[in-house]
């Protein structure tokens, strides 16, 4: 551990290997997206209860937590479980590359949300920075509208970061009083229950698809969430926010080059403009952001 301190970037790697991963594990997953992600959120849970539990001062707060924040945390537990449905769904419609780029317009949804419901303001450069992104997504869009299955894809994967911008901005609130390990075991275990809950309403049975679905669910569980953004959580006490989140840009290019080798999906032209759009409009609004001028 001592060596990684020492050589932090090795972490920025991984983290970033981690989370490009997430759409090529649930490429290779065959049991329906619901299912995929009940998986993904128990086999997290289960890693996280041994921390949570183990250490007192985290179980006095989790004890002591009000029922208004507990309630709150369950909501953006559900948001988080729209999310991981409808995002998993797009890669079945449309491409990696296309999927996991609209996907990382969750910040421009998130600044949106805080000036609408939060009462916030937005400057003229950060609206600059959210029409290039929102133009991208058109532009992505339009490139995949000869098929409908592709346009079906990609808008379920803007409604996914839809989803997940609306449990960011929930995770804002409760966190200005919650840990963050208090936080995420809540909220993961909400979204735990709620993909369960629907698995079974729709009636899917969580054994009825073979092994495959649990060692997918396992791999997100290992190299998506504890090996992608635990590790982004991490590296925040040796690297500046605003350069960790400019590193998790550089998921959809990594995905979209796995996703080329492995099922030779090579992006069109208007996918490359598109995605320059939307990753450099976020890069742009996440810099104004970190500087305080957004």
């Amino acid at each position: 551990m001592k060596y990684l301190e020492k050589h932090p970037m090795i972490m920025i790697v991984i983290g970033i290997i981690g989370i490009s991963l997430s759409s090529i594990f649930v490429k290779y997953s065959d049991a329906p997206s619901a299912v995929t992600a009940a998986f993904r959120l128990l086999w997290t849970v289960l890693f996280l209860t041994p921390v949570v539990f183990g250490r007192p001062a985290v179980r006095k707060e989790l004890r002591g937590i009000s029922l208004k924040l507990a309630l709150l945390s369950a909501l953006s537990g559900l948001f988080l479980a729209i999310h991981f449905v409808l995002w998993f769904e797009s890669l079945r419609h449309t491409s990696v590359a296309s999927s996991t780029t609209i996907v990382c317009t969750e910040v421009i949804w998130v600044a949106l949300g805080f000036c609408l419901i939060l009462k916030g303001r937005i400057s003229r450069k950060a609206l600059a920075a959210i029409g290039a992104t929102l133009l991208g997504s058109v532009l992505i869009a339009w490139s995949d509208s000869g098929s409908g299955a592709q346009l079906y894809g990609d808008i379920l994967a803007l409604l996914a970061a839809v989803a997940v911008g609306a449990y960011t901005l929930i995770g804002r609130v409760v966190r200005r009083t919650v840990s963050t390990t208090v936080y995420t075991y809540l909220v993961y275990g909400a979204c735990a229950a709620v993909l369960v809950a629907a698995c079974l309403v729709q009636g899917y049975g969580l054994l009825d698809y073979g092994i495959s679905a649990s060692v997918v669910g396992l791999l997100l569980a290992l190299f998506s969430t504890i090996l992608g953004h635990s590790i982004f959580s991490w590296c925040l006490k040796y690297f500046s926010p605003a350069f960790v989140s400019a590193s998790k840009l550089c998921e959809p290019v990594v995905a979209a080059v796995l996703a080329a080798i492995l099922f030779g999906e090579i992006p069109g032209i208007g996918m490359l403009l598109g995605g320059g759009l939307i990753l450099g409009g976020v890069f742009r609004y996440s810099a104004l952001e970190r500087t305080g001028q957004a």
